[in-house]
């Protein structure tokens, strides 16, 4: 459906993106990384619903030795975000971490960044340059320019530059802000300057209600002109809620598939069902499914009236079009039987085992 842009390829532990590679999804841990345990948990935890690039906060030297058991524990490639020290990447990099995220222009002084791309280029790590309007502030007037996209931009390639003079390309870029507009207008500009890959997102973007809406936006508008070649959705929540709103943006575009459209009508005086507990219990049910068993593009239709509900469940792979108390039961176009309210979820569980 979009014609994404020709992106340089990189490799991040065996996941390539850029170059019309499918668009990874990323989510970062919000533990302690001190606590490797807990880390690990939650890492796994997220590997189930689907991310597949996990980033890491590495604050200090016993987060950084903490990479090694991490990465011996978990399934995705892990990304080390790090600041102001450039021994901390240089740890990172020795106990095998996949990825690198900084900003050049805070880690110190050109011997610093020199020490520390020729580590990562002799081990094969790729580095993210992560521009963050927050963290900006006086630096290229963001504080009182007019144009913030423009001076994420000019900031972002200040930092390319940096690699790029150590003859370093193997490089993505992030440009976030908390607002779409500035978001959008960063990423625009600086996709028509250079080809490196770039990681998308809308930084604080919020709690699970407003932030995925806000994401939702942001990103949106951004993959449909081709932009982005990893994303990760900021929520103020549990990351699962991360990884998952991040698949339903990309489905929705038709740029990745969860396995399963789940149509259903927001419900009307008409509905003679409780369709909204069918539907948040069919989800929980599916999720569970899809754990052990994912299926490609199947599409399910859970309908609360006659209006609209025949039709939607005839299109779909199976589906129930609601009547008082039950529903008439779908399969490829054709009525299979009428199922009672209450085996709504498992009659729609069973035969997703099936498909």
């Amino acid at each position: 459906m979009f014609t994404r842009n020709k992106t340089k390829v990189i490799n991040i532990g065996g996941v390539k993106i850029g170059g019309g590679n499918p668009i990874a999804i990323q989510s970062m841990t919000n533990t302690n990384t001190q606590d490797w345990k807990s880390t690990v948990k939650q890492i796994r935890e997220l590997e189930e619903v689907g991310c597949e690039i996990i980033r890491v906060s590495v604050p200090d030297m016993e987060s950084a030795k903490n990479i090694k058991y991490i990465k011996k524990h978990i399934h995705i490639p892990l990304v080390a975000d790090i600041h102001f020290d450039h021994r901390l990447a240089l740890e990172a990099i020795n106990q095998g971490v996949d990825k690198l995220r900084i900003n050049p222009g805070n880690i110190g002084s050109k011997e610093k960044v020199q020490e520390l791309v020729k580590a990562a280029k002799k081990a094969h790590i790729p580095i993210r340059i992560g521009v963050n309007a927050g963290s900006l502030k006086q630096v290229h007037d963001f504080s009182t320019t007019k144009d913030k996209a423009k001076a994420l931009v000019k900031a972002a390639l200040e930092h390319v530059k940096i690699l790029e003079d150590l003859d370093f390309e193997d490089i993505a870029v992030s440009l976030k802000a908390s607002d779409v507009a500035t978001t959008v207008e960063a990423y625009k500009l600086f996709a028509s300057k250079r080809n490196y890959p770039t990681h998308l997102g809308i930084t604080e973007a919020g709690s699970v209600f407003r932030g995925t809406i806000k994401s939702s936006v942001g990103l949106g508008i951004m993959l449909a002109q081709g932009i982005g070649d990893t994303i990760r959705v900021s929520l103020t929540a549990n990351p699962i809620e991360e990884v998952r709103a991040a698949y339903q943006i990309l489905q929705s575009l038709d740029l990745r598939s969860t396995g399963i459209d789940l149509v259903s009508c927001p419900t009307c005086s008409r509905t003679k069902v409780n369709l909204i507990k069918i539907v948040i219990e069919l989800e929980i049910a599916l999720s569970k499914v899809q754990k052990k068993n994912i299926k490609k593009d199947i599409k399910i239709a859970v309908m609360g009236c006659v209006v609209n509900g025949p039709g939607e469940a005839k299109e779909a792979d199976f589906g129930i079009a609601g009547g008082n108390k039950e529903g008439v039961l779908f399969k490829k176009g054709k009525i299979v039987c009428k199922v009672p309210e209450n085996k709504w979820v498992k009659t729609l569980v069973e035969l997703y085992k099936k498909a």
